[in-house]
């Protein structure tokens, strides 16, 4: 996941909206999301090689989604999943802040990462690159490869858009075009993270494209104050094209109403 867009506690009717991309190799095996048969109550997609996911959901409304942190120099082969520490909270039941707590150790031995978890109480961010892990107030955040709201180009555009997205809701089309956003930054606003200008360049839009790495989904969540979760995501294939479309659509079994609509699925045309 190279870029997530959260607004919490903004709009009146949806406390928590999530626009995010994730980037990765194509040649990386990746299941796209669906409800997880060892572990029911979680809906995410699944890193096939590692077995973790990046970003997921469950029927009590847990949220959880992470980054990595682009610092090459400081990669360690052979470093535990970050894909795990999503999963795990999904999986489990510990507030955000004892479960960011209880994993403080183990997430040092991972590479660079930023992790939001969220019970659908508080919302908490928190990385192994710099900062105490911190709970979030109401507003409109972003984070990239970077720490949170680090000030890069798609960061700022995508809170911006993100802020205006809301005003159309439940209407997501405008969440789902700024996550298809593909302009490229001038290269006086680009981040220097240690990687060649060339990829600086190609990483700075929201949607990344070349012939072997790019965006391979687009997922926009959102949590409405009843306790209904909608959860969509576009799969993308080499060259930007369309792959399955899959929408999700139930009620938190935490909410007062505590019940599971049926699922709705379906690919795209």
């Amino acid at each position: 996941m190279c870029l997530i867009l959260v607004a919490w506690r903004v709009h009146p009717a949806y406390p928590l909206v999530v626009a995010a991309n994730r980037d990765e190799f194509f040649v990386r095996p990746t299941a796209p999301a669906t409800f997880w048969k060892d572990a029911p109550q979680v809906l995410a997609g699944r890193d096939l090689d590692a077995g973790g996911t990046w970003m997921g959901v469950t029927r009590t409304g847990r949220f959880a989604a992470l980054t990595n942190f682009r610092d090459p120099a400081q990669n360690r082969s052979g470093a535990p999943s970050r894909g795990a520490l999503v999963a795990d909270f999904l999986v489990g039941d510990d507030a955000p802040r004892a479960y960011l707590e209880r994993i403080a150790v183990r997430g040092r031995q991972c590479n660079g990462y930023n992790l939001l978890v969220s019970d659908g109480e508080t919302l908490w961010w928190s990385s192994n690159m710099g900062g105490e892990a911190c709970q979030l107030q109401a507003g409109v955040y972003g984070v990239s490869n970077h720490l949170l709201d680090t000030p890069w180009p798609k960061v700022g555009a995508g809170k911006t858009a993100l802020a205006q997205a809301l005003g159309r809701l439940p209407d997501d089309r405008a969440l789902f075009a700024l996550l298809e956003d593909d302009g490229m930054h001038p290269d006086e606003h680009l981040p220097q993270t240690g990687i060649p200008l060339d990829w600086e360049r190609l990483l700075s839009s929201a949607f990344v494209k070349s012939p072997d790495y790019g965006t391979r989904g687009s997922t926009v969540f959102c949590l409405d104050k009843e306790g209904g979760i909608s959860f969509d995501e576009q799969t993308w294939l080499p060259g930007a094209k369309r792959g399955e479309r899959m929408r999700y659509r139930f009620m938190s079994l935490a909410s007062s109403r505590g019940t599971v609509s049926p699922v709705d699925r379906w690919n795209a045309p």
